[in-house]
């Protein structure tokens, strides 16, 4: 289930929070690992780590003005991928730090960067995304998404381990193929 008090609340912090003026600023939020996050194996399950994720995104988009903007627009916006590195467990009760940037775009989609800090320092987990910008169902250019923003249309350079990413993307087979 979506933790909708958890969304409410971190969307309504991050009204309060300066304005992001740039691609190259952080959003960073304070999160606690509660009993109903765990596996089996008194771990937070790797379903709810993309699930706080996704309210570090929402933030970073609230702050940056793309949440008025896909307003504005009628745009939606969309995953298109990710992938996840897990380090460190995350277990009851633990505080944790999340940052989440975007990073660069391409002419088909965002990429974005958030993390999982422990209190101790530790990296708890990393992920890179990838989303879509759409209207009226079809993918859009991610330009007209820094243009809305009043930023420059043109991309912060793509990080090497990004542009590997993407690379061995576009060689994955789709539809994937099913074995019999």
């Amino acid at each position: 289930m979506f933790p909708f008090v958890r969304f409410f609340k971190d969307i309504a912090l991050a009204r309060r929070m300066p304005p992001i003026s740039g691609f190259d600023e952080i959003h960073v939020s304070h999160h606690f690992c509660w009993p109903w996050d765990l596996d089996m194996f008194a771990e937070m399950n790797n379903g709810r780590v993309l699930t706080i994720y996704d309210l570090g995104r929402f933030a970073l988009a609230q702050r940056g003005g793309l949440v008025a903007a896909l307003f504005k627009h009628k745009w939606g916006l969309t995953m298109a991928g990710a992938s996840v590195r897990y380090r460190r467990r995350l277990t009851a009760f633990e505080r944790f730090e999340m940052r989440s940037k975007m990073v660069c775009w391409d002419d088909r989609f965002m990429y974005l960067e958030q993390s999982m800090w422990k209190q101790n320092g530790d990296c708890a987990s990393h992920v890179i995304y990838r989303a879509a910008l759409t209207e009226k169902g079809k993918g859009i250019a991610p330009t007209r998404m820094a243009e809305a923003l009043g930023q420059s249309p043109i991309s912060p350079p793509m990080p090497e381990h990004i542009a590997a990413w993407v690379e061995a993307e576009s060689k994955r087979p789709w539809p994937p193929m099913a074995e019999t």
